[in-house]
């Protein structure tokens, strides 16, 4: 089952839906967090049914390890919707626990004077993407999710590595999308689809895990009908277990559609 199939089960409509997702799509014993979110900002979207409301923020925590092939629930609260903004809480429950609880922003485009053009463009990124840098999926040695997605490595290392850089910069993209319609739920899932950059300074095979999650998207969203999206990532900070990364997401032809930070605990000890 390909990501835009799973982004559109009816089940989605429902206020508090069911669902639950193969083992196609994991991440270790857990959903891959990325379609995890896309899940929950797709629930988001449905409840609030409301198209002049784009998408300004998303934060996602990962509270308890959602399993495949396992039912949870999906259950929407609009927290306040104003004139210009929209604030949205989802969770996911499993086994009567709560697995993931997440914060959306909305807001209407209006008219202001106040314009701020974003100057970032990508860093190292060649456009012509070398299929031959492309990771191949390889059973047991990567995540499951990882046969749905391409990842083209340009800058940077494999985890466990024990690398002496934490940058990464690369291409990504879901291979089953072959019409470059990406829209802001593959933008979030496929932001989350690279390793931790703490894993490449690890020196061995080390679990690592994402508590938390921020990204923002700028508004409009500049796709320009990117098969492919550019990611940038670096780690920020690391020390006592918890590392925070920060990255940039940037269209196939440069514009910069999003900024993500993640908090990460790595359990290399």
């Amino acid at each position: 089952m390909d990501f835009d199939t799973l982004i559109s089960l009816p089940q989605l409509s429902e206020d508090n839906c069911q669902l639950s997702v193969p083992k196609t799509w994991s991440q270790g014993r857990t959903v891959f967090g990325g379609l995890s979110a896309a899940l929950m900002l797709k629930h988001m979207y449905l409840h609030i049914n409301d198209d002049t409301r784009n998408l300004l923020s998303f934060s996602c925590n990962f509270v308890a390890p959602l399993l495949t092939e396992s039912p949870f629930t999906i259950s929407t609260k609009v927290l306040r919707s104003g004139k210009n903004v929209t604030q949205v809480e989802t969770t996911i429950h499993q086994n009567d626990a709560t697995c993931l609880v997440s914060l959306a922003c909305f807001g209407i485009q209006r008219q202001s004077k106040v314009v701020v053009h974003a100057e970032e463009t990508p860093i190292k990124l060649n456009e012509n993407i070398n299929p031959k840098q492309t990771l191949r999926y390889v059973e047991g040695l990567f995540p499951a999710f990882i046969q749905n997605v391409d990842l083209n490595l340009q800058h940077g290392a494999m985890p466990f590595s024990g690398a002496d850089s934490s940058d990464i910069h690369g291409w990504m993209r879901f291979k089953d999308n072959e019409q470059g319609n990406l829209k802001e739920l593959h933008v979030l899932a496929l932001a989350d689809a690279w390793p931790p950059t703490l894993l490449q300074l690890c020196d061995s095979p080390s679990p690592a895990s994402t508590v938390s999650w921020y990204i923002e998207f700028l508004q409009p969203l500049a796709l320009n009908d990117s098969r492919w999206l550019g990611y940038q990532v670096s780690t920020h900070q690391a020390n006592g277990g918890y590392g925070t990364e920060d990255a940039k997401i940037f269209s196939q032809t440069g514009e910069l559609v999003a900024l993500s930070r993640q908090t990460v605990a790595v359990f290399d000890s």
